[in-house]
């Protein structure tokens, strides 16, 4: 049976050996990119085009054309390909169409050898784009699948190749659109038709779902009452808030865009990590009952590590759970859609107005729509049921600093030498399946500081709550993420430095206190806080000098080069410009040397400012006490309602954390 999918939709692959149909209402230029488990194209050589149209595994067509086949073998693919997409593009100077929204919407179809679709998609709702990213081949726990993509790009085919870290992306697309005005050669034969490929072109009418994004790529973004855009290329409403990390967060040693091309296999090596072996093959799945899905394996993904296959499998969860709901979201848009159309159409001649005849539409439309719904939420149901699945697996086998709080593995816990790859925040979930949780992970070291919200934001739960108890359970939950990263970092390579110029934080601060893990009691008072931050600043000042004048041998021997992590309680109460002026100093320069902030603090407090402050506020990472739907994911820009880290009622699991930190250290003799 066929899949007809929808944007963001995936289906699995019976086969590897595998035609790939598209047909378009005027000449198009198709091609495929290969890229690798991070999403990057790693050169020229990875992108099959007219001017280059076969290699390992694939082939396209030589020239533009209103319908092409493009031959794959999934299984002839070099070890390193991890996906591939499939892209269309308007040829220039041809006297066609200059956007897609001017003529047919394209139909893609994945069929067997033998002619047999497997999956079709039809790319509805472009407009002002020249190119378009059709389809998506990806690996997924051993196995193949297809995914509807759909991602358009007003910026052409220099503007899609750039987005998936090409070097050279503009000098490629001017080659691939030269070949194709000069016809370099003929196009290559196609295998007898079976189809009419005429009544294949699908025509739209009326409004349909529309795309996550209809002009560029679709870059990390953010919603809610915070302050400031979301990183990346794209943007957001005019009220976001920064953005979740970059969920293809390329692992070290792999290619980043813009980068230059490697020239030999995949360096997995961390750069704090000490490589004693080659990395090892991901676990083999159980072989699945005919029918029914392969049984999860945590830490199927790849990677040198468990520590990385378990981070990668994570952010692959966390991509398939959002096209997932976005498959379904736009099915049920576009069942309502049409059920408006037929209505309309129906009850537009007066005669179905009177009698059954209206009536009879009514019921048959919505019974439409009813199994159009259905049958979305169907599939939805069986995705989320196999993410569930992988979640189970998965959350037991976590290590501590991708584990919850009521995770076991803490109760073992030992500081340990070398430093992990990421560490966890808390939880993120949609309101489709709210008890499947994913981990929100950020990579270590820390690449940008952290915000703890102590406002009245949206949320509900924020604006029900007392505001001196918000303000409290802000600071106890940056007291949480203090006290993990503490229990990751080897000891005496992470301190912690806290300013509280009033004091109000003495009760949530006293685990930290009590166990003697800070770097020096908490700094009150004008004097104290200008003491610290003149501290951390020369430290950023001095390691800077040193580095660009590649004389770290020069520091002075009193200077910690160690992580520092400053907590900022009640900012910007306390605060002159001159400490205000340093902490913006520290949030821009502190993170590439070492130096990172985890401020505690109400936007609206600091509103006296004016716009001084928005830079510092964009610079960091926006979370809450309570939970909030204001992180958005940078595939399809859902709002995830993020739920903070929670100590379980009654544990002793953080007093037990940061004694053996204390333990640790003291072994160390630091």
């Amino acid at each position: 049976m066929t899949a007809e999918l929808v944007r963001g939709q995936n289906h699995t692959l019976p086969q590897t050996r595998l035609e790939i149909r598209i047909s378009a209402g005027s000449p198009v230029v198709a091609g495929a990119t290969l890229a690798d488990e991070s999403g990057t194209v790693r050169g020229p050589e990875w992108v099959a085009h007219p001017g280059a149209h076969r290699l390992p595994g694939l082939e396209v067509s030589r020239q533009a054309a209103a319908g092409h086949r493009l031959a794959v073998d999934l299984e002839a693919l070099p070890e390193a390909v991890h996906r591939v997409t499939v892209l269309l593009a308007l040829p220039v100077g041809t006297g066609g169409p200059a956007r897609f929204g001017a003529t047919a919407a394209p139909f893609a179809a994945v069929t067997g050898l033998d002619g047999t679709e497997i999956a079709t998609f039809t790319l509805t709702g472009l407009d002002a784009e020249t190119a378009v990213n059709a389809l998506e081949l990806y690996r997924r726990q051993g196995a193949w699948k297809v995914r509807a993509v759909g991602q358009g790009y007003a910026t052409g085919l220099a503007g899609m190749l750039t987005d998936q870290g090409l070097p050279g992306a503009a000098e490629l697309a001017a080659t691939i659109q030269e070949a194709v005005a000069r016809s370099l050669a003929r196009s290559v034969a196609p295998p007898p038709s079976r189809t009419p490929e005429a009544d294949r072109v699908r025509q739209t009418s009326g409004p349909q779902a529309p795309p996550p994004a209809s002009s560029g790529p679709t870059a990390p973004s953010a919603t809610g009452t915070g302050p400031g855009t979301g990183s990346g290329p794209g943007t957001g409403p005019a009220a976001t808030d920064p953005a979740l990390p970059t969920a293809a967060a390329p692992t070290s040693g792999t290619p980043t865009p813009g980068a230059a091309a490697p020239t030999g296999p995949i360096n997995y090596a961390h750069p704090r990590r000490r490589p004693s072996a080659p990395p090892a093959p991901p676990p083999t799945p159980e072989p699945a009952q005919p029918g029914q899905a392969p049984q999860p394996v945590a830490g199927d993904a790849t990677g040198w590590s468990m520590d990385e296959r378990l981070y990668n499998q994570i952010w692959g969860m966390f991509e398939d759970l959002a096209r997932a709901v976005a498959a379904y979201r736009s099915a049920v848009d576009f069942a309502e859609s049409r059920m408006g159309q037929e209505l309309d159409r129906a009850l537009s001649d007066p005669r179905n107005r009177i009698g059954g005849a209206g009536d009879r539409a009514r019921e048959e439309a919505r019974a439409k729509r009813d199994e159009l719904t259905a049958r979305a939420r169907e599939a939805l149901d069986r995705d989320l049921g196999q993410l569930a699945a992988e979640a189970a697996v998965v959350e037991p086998a976590l290590p501590a600093a991708y584990a919850g709080w009521d995770n076991p593995v803490w109760h073992a816990h030992r500081i340990p030498m070398e430093l992990p790859m990421a560490l966890r925040l808390g939880d993120l979930h949609l309101p489709e399946r709210a008890d499947l949780r994913i981990p929100l992970l950020v990579r270590l070291p820390l690449e940008r500081g952290i915000w703890v919200d102590s406002g009245r934001t949206a949320s509900e739960a924020a604006a029900l709550m007392d505001g001196d108890r918000l303000r409290r359970l802000a600071m106890e939950t940056a007291v949480l993420h203090a006290a993990r990263l503490l229990s990751v970092y080897p000891p005496g390579e992470f301190s912690v430095h806290v300013i509280d110029p009033a004091g109000a934080a003495a009760g949530p601060l006293a685990p930290l206190v009590d166990a003697g893990v800070l770097a020096g009691p908490p700094a009150a008072g004008a004097q104290g806080v200008a003491s610290v931050l003149a501290h951390l600043t020369r430290r950023v000042d001095l390691v800077q000098m040193a580095v660009r004048a590649g004389a770290a041998d020069s520091l002075p021997p009193d200077l910690d080069t160690g992580e520092q992590l400053l907590v900022v309680n009640d900012f910007p109460h306390g605060f002159d410009d001159r400490a205000v002026t340093q902490l913006r100093y520290l949030a821009d320069e502190g993170p590439a040397v070492g130096v990172h902030l985890l401020m505690v603090a109400d936007r609206e407090d600091a509103s006296a400012y004016g716009p001084v402050l928005d830079p510092l506020w964009r610079s960091l990472l926006r979370i809450t006490p309570v939970a909030d739907n204001h992180l958005a994911d940078p595939w399809v820009g859902h709002a995830w309602t993020y739920e903070p880290p929670v100590v379980p009622p009654g544990s002793r699991v953080l007093e037990q954390v940061l004694a053996a930190v204390t333990t640790a250290r003291r072994a160390a003799g630091r």
